[in-house]
């Protein structure tokens, strides 16, 4: 009794160390939620009061991993579908997704016992102290074959593999949210192109109905002039518009051309090989009502907060590694076969062999290394602690900009749209009075002007309005309403893995 007393003695001290190397708990970020957002009621109270150029559009019937689909837009769903399948920015994050759950597999494998087989042969000379034999003895070389089974298995008394586990699960979830987040500001960035090259090709259109106008007014008046009508200024004026408003065009084509080549970059392809139909946004064009939900879903939607809080338990798993280090590790090993110095002798009977250990070590000197570990570990572990806080606080100023910047429109739009019907009246009689000789030509320019530069201010509200929006899905996670589940296509599909 007292034999057996002694033997569980130790095993008894190492369970109760045990306690001690579990990883700590989740730090609480002391991160204070709102009820709700600041901007989302001036937002919502506007929606209703939209301009007369949208058309408002039921937003939950669209699939939520595939938002953009809400536009109802056949090219922009297209661009989607090639951006998924050849960015290489995406690749390289379903490889990064690929190599973590591999890290994951091989953690795993800790957990069940390892086994292997040898076979070898080995020649030896062995001197006489070696063999108690007496000084001077003869002893002439030998030949041993040898052939065997291995295993061994460590006994996780102090969860050091079960941290390691749930640290390489945590990166693998990291990993996938990261994928979804770079797939969400894929998507994010494919829409909001589209939409800036139709808003340029709106711009396009509006300046070369411009140019065909100024053009039209400066023959008018080269024949006003030929008949001693107008001065010759009047004519200089003519085509000094006429010259600066073909100067305009060219720019925002050149500009075009720029957009034009950064989405063809998304959609991994070269721009010499990329060719986008010019399609003006019109007043027409359909935009969903993204409300805004309630900040706590946020938390729940956003992959980047998704990917931080996985970070967190990544490095919370860490230190309970760390820890597991300085107290005691036991190892049971086991190894079993044949020995024989004649090879044809091997799979004998009296052959066998075997040996069977368990060996309970931990370390006693090590210059501090595992002190250093665990203060590492911890300092890692407060670093993804104040990650995961920044990025939270970013996620709620991101919908609050993007609802801010939503109701700014909103109302631009309203007060452009008065603006538009009254310039385009001025300019309308601005011509009839200088056709008919009662006002200069002078007056009519400053119309004119007044006209195109509102006119291109509306378009390119009308283009902030649809990436605006773009930029709210984006910063509400790519869905809206309550918490959307995982898509299949959210990451690089791979069997045994659960998703996040």
């Amino acid at each position: 009794m007292i034999a057996l007393r002694h033997t569980f003695t130790p095993l008894m001290l190492a369970l109760v160390l045990a306690g001690c190397a579990t990883a700590p708990e989740p730090r609480d970020a002391q991160l204070s939620v709102p009820a709700g957002f600041k901007e989302a009621a001036t937002t919502d109270a506007s929606a209703a009061n939209q301009g007369h150029w949208k058309t408002a559009q039921p937003s939950e019937a669209a699939p939520r991993g595939a938002w953009w689909q809400a536009f109802d837009d056949a090219t922009l769903n297209e661009l989607q579908q090639q951006a998924e399948a050849a960015n290489p920015s995406l690749a390289v994050a379903a490889a990064r997704v690929k190599a973590a759950r591999a890290s994951l597999g091989s953690a795993q494998a800790d957990r069940l016992p390892q086994v292997g087989i040898n076979a070898g042969v080995a020649r030896q000379k062995y001197a006489p102290a070696q063999q108690g034999a007496a000084e001077g003895t003869n002893l002439p070389p030998g030949t041993v074959w040898s052939a065997g089974l291995t295993a061994s298995y460590e006994v996780d008394l102090f969860s050091r593999v079960a941290n390691s586990v749930n640290a390489a699960q945590a990166d693998a979830q990291a990993s996938e949210a990261t994928y979804r987040s770079v797939l969400l500001a894929l998507q994010a960035d494919v829409a909001q192109a589209y939409f800036q090259l139709r808003t340029l090709d709106a711009d396009v259109a509006v300046l070369e109905r411009t140019l065909g106008l100024r053009q039209e007014t400066a023959n008018l008046i080269g024949k006003r002039r030929d008949a001693g009508d107008v001065s010759e200024l009047d004519v200089a004026r003519a085509r000094t518009e006429l010259a600066t408003t073909r100067a305009e065009l060219q720019g925002v084509r050149g500009q075009r051309a720029q957009v034009e080549h950064a989405l063809a970059l998304l959609l991994g392809k070269a721009p010499a090989n990329f060719d986008l139909t010019p399609k003006p946004l019109t007043v027409e064009a359909k935009v969903p009502v993204v409300p805004a939900g309630l900040p706590s879903a946020l938390l729940e939607r956003r992959p980047d907060v998704a990917a931080a809080q996985a970070q967190l338990m990544a490095a919370t798993a860490r230190v309970g590694q760390a820890r597991s280090a300085v107290f005691p590790a036991l190892m049971l090993t086991a190894n079993g076969g044949n020995a024989s110095y004649e090879l044809r002798d091997l799979f004998d009977w009296s052959a066998r062999a075997w040996l069977v250990n368990a060996v309970l070590s931990m370390p006693l000197f090590d210059g501090g290394r595992n002190k250093a570990n665990i203060t590492r570990a911890e300092a890692a572990l407060d670093e993804s602690v104040a990650s995961y806080r920044q990025t939270v606080l970013a996620a709620f100023g991101d919908v609050e900009d993007k609802l801010s910047g939503l109701s700014a429109v909103r109302g631009q739009t309203e007060s452009l749209d008065e603006a538009l019907l009254a310039a385009r009246r001025s300019a309308e009689l601005a011509d009839k009075r200088y056709r008919a000789g009662e006002d200069s030509y002078l007056t009519l320019i400053d119309t004119q002007r007044s006209l195109l530069a509102i006119e291109r201010q509306a378009v390119q509200v009308r283009g902030a309005w649809a990436s605006t929006t773009v930029g709210l899905i984006r910063a509400l996670g790519g869905s809206w309403g309550e918490p959307a589940p995982a898509q299949a296509s959210a990451a690089p599909a791979s069997q045994g893995t659960r998703p996040l």
